[in-house]
């Protein structure tokens, strides 16, 4: 079964590469539409009950502004699709 993983984005460590939004295989991420006092589209996470602890963006984040927290559900792999 799959719970609902916690996800932390440090918005500090963030300068929105969008290697997240790239690589979740689950739409979890997106680009904010307006651009930040810091210059660039912050990133969002807009999806966070699509998650599957994959853990793809914590470990690609170059920042290390991501990170997952596991739920205590582990992952049924029977039940992921297949193009997972």
């Amino acid at each position: 079964m799959i719970g609902m993983a916690e996800i932390r984005l440090n918005r500090k460590w963030c300068k929105g590469c969008g290697f997240c939004v790239e690589i979740c295989p689950k739409d979890v991420y997106t680009r904010d539409t307006k651009v930040s006092p810091r210059g660039f589209q912050e990133i969002i996470i807009k999806n966070p009950e699509r998650c599957i602890e994959c853990f793809l963006c914590e470990y690609l984040c170059p920042d290390l502004a991501i990170t997952i927290i596991r739920t205590q559900h582990p992952i049924n792999k029977e039940t992921l699709p297949n193009d997972l």
